[in-house]
């Protein structure tokens, strides 16, 4: 099992993430995005696995850049205001391997441990 965590580090979410993976003695990597963006790999990876470009953007982002993205017409205008500003994403970001979870997914975490 290889868990990265995208998060945030203000965001309650991401606390449960990380907490989900310490109580099992599972260890993970933590990538804080306002630090260090996603790169374009990891964000297409995520988007494929999810089922989607909106799955994972935040509606409720207090970025500058949160309206804007709501009215550009591409997924690939998305996606690069995305790799310009992380803050844009729903978070956390829990990856294992090709598989991704958006949110606070504990059953998803859950599965992933059993296999």
């Amino acid at each position: 099992m290889n868990i990265q965590i995208f998060g945030k580090a203000k965001c309650f979410d991401t606390k449960k993430a990380e907490r989900f993976f310490k109580e099992r003695g599972i260890k993970y990597q933590y990538i804080d995005l306002k630090q260090k963006p996603m790169s374009r790999g990891e964000l297409e990876s995520v988007i494929k696995a999810v089922g989607g470009l909106d799955k994972v953007i935040d509606e409720n982002s207090r970025s500058k850049n949160a309206a804007l993205v709501k009215y550009l017409a591409s997924d690939e205008a998305k996606i690069e205001k995305i790799l310009e500003d992380g803050l844009l994403l729903k978070t956390p970001i829990v990856r294992n391997g090709r598989q991704a979870a958006v949110g606070c997914q504990t059953d998803i975490w859950e599965k992933w441990t059993k296999e």
